[in-house]
């Protein structure tokens, strides 16, 4: 016999009700799975959690400086000694063992912990003393690069590689995230005859890559001989920034990159050192403004407007740098804004302002004099010369984009180390 329609729909109204009240239930006692980050381990972190066992009845020494944390904030160093680790001496790079120093100022030595030297890479000499490393059977290096390459970290690490091989003892890298690594590669590369230490490493001038891939790419292409030992990280994102990386903090590595945004707009507004211009140091925003007395602060920006740069923006500023260029002056200029770091084009930038302050400015710029710093800053005098001779923009992006091209075919397929 049928049963009445209101007698169908309340069966199938009691249905409903206990399948919504069963899904509330399952949900409750079997929540949905969610897709966390893994968190970030630096190769520091990594030794950490096998207590340094890699380094176990090992004479070591130690480039590093006080900003390389793990990630619970413990010092490289003190971690090292809490795991009793022989730690023989520490050896520190540009800016010292504090970070403190300013770019350019030699380092001396020093002692911490009331017992253990620390010698400078950035004093008489620039690379480690082959009878000293004779008393040890690994060099450790872990210090945070920046992406760039005219930043000396890369440059100290090379030599201490070299170091190493001559005097027959391992190196071994912590590796760490490269904090601007989605942005792509970009820049000259290094002519022969113009490397220096801030153009050590034959890599694009923003390399994407981290400081144990360049190791691991040194060793294929120069020190074959050397014992490398890289611990990787684990949870790395390539496609992050430092500042997006699952449990990482970025700590400022020297006193004028505070920042992964500094970090960012650095590589576009560095060349400005080679250049009578200010580029911050010594304000609160260094490399994020850059300036001079004779700057007309309104015509440079209605000149950079015009080519549409994106990811950053321009405003006139006013400052007063306490140290370095102009001390004490007023400058005239531009303070940087980034809007869309992932569209943002540090080559792109450096060659608009460059071009139009070339332009604006040629008697008090003067980058067709005197450029050897400048052109070892950019790998090569290619880059100032077509600024000199007002090349268009696309042609010198198109320039510098054969050479990394020639590069990335020459390497090795395999030399990186994460996706």
């Amino acid at each position: 016999m049928k049963k009445p329609d209101f007698v169908l729909h309340f069966t199938l109204r009691k249905k409903r009700i206990w399948i919504l009240a069963t899904t509330l239930l399952v949900a409750l006692v079997f929540p949905p799975i969610r897709a966390y980050a893994e968190e970030l381990l630096c190769g520091i972190d990594r030794l950490d959690a096998s207590e340094c066992r890699e380094l176990s009845g090992l004479r070591v020494a130690l480039i590093s400086n006080t900003r390389s944390h793990s990630k619970t904030g413990e010092s490289s160093y003190a971690l090292l000694i809490r795991h009793g680790v022989k730690l023989k001496y520490l050896m520190a790079p540009e800016h010292g063992f504090l970070a403190d120093t300013e770019a350019g100022k030699a380092v001396g030595r020093a002692v911490v912990s009331d017992t253990i030297p620390v010698f400078s890479l950035y004093g008489a000499s620039k690379k480690p003393d082959i009878q000293q490393l004779r008393k040890i059977d690994l060099l450790l290096f872990d210090l945070q690069d920046i992406g760039t390459r005219c930043y000396t970290y890369i440059s100290t690490m090379k030599y201490a590689m070299e170091a190493c091989e001559q005097a027959g003892i391992a190196f071994m890298v912590l590796d760490r995230p490269n904090p601007v690594a989605p942005l792509a590669q970009s820049g000259f590369m290094v002519t022969s005859g113009y490397d220096s230490f801030v153009g050590a490493v034959n890599i694009p001038f923003l390399h994407a890559m981290t400081v144990g891939e360049i190791a691991m790419l040194l060793q294929k292409q120069y020190y074959q001989r050397l014992d490398l030992r890289v611990i990787s990280m684990q949870g790395y994102q390539r496609s992050k920034f430092g500042d997006e990386q699952e449990g990482f903090t970025f700590q400022s590595p020297s006193p004028n990159i505070r920042n992964v945004e500094t970090a960012i707009v650095y590589p576009a507004t560095v060349f400005l050192e080679a250049t009578p211009l200010s580029e911050g140091r010594g304000t609160d925003a260094p490399f994020m403004q850059f300036g001079a007395p004779f700057i007309n602060s309104d015509d440079l920006l209605l000149a950079v407007s015009k080519y549409k740069l994106p990811g950053i923006t321009f405003k006139p500023v006013l400052f007063t740098p306490h140290s370095s260029k102009f001390s004490e002056e007023i400058c005239h200029g531009l303070k940087l804004g980034l809007t869309d770091r992932r569209v943002f084009s540090p080559l792109r930038t450096a060659t608009v302002l460059l071009l139009e302050l070339q332009r604006l400015y040629p008697l008090n710029i003067r980058l067709d004099k005197n450029g050897r710093f400048f052109d070892q800053l950019a790998g090569s005098p290619l880059f100032r010369e077509m600024i000199v001779k007002q090349q268009p923009v696309e042609a010198i992006m198109e320039e510098s984009l054969k050479q990394r091209e020639a590069f990335n075919r020459s390497i090795p397929a395999n030399h990186l180390l994460y996706q």
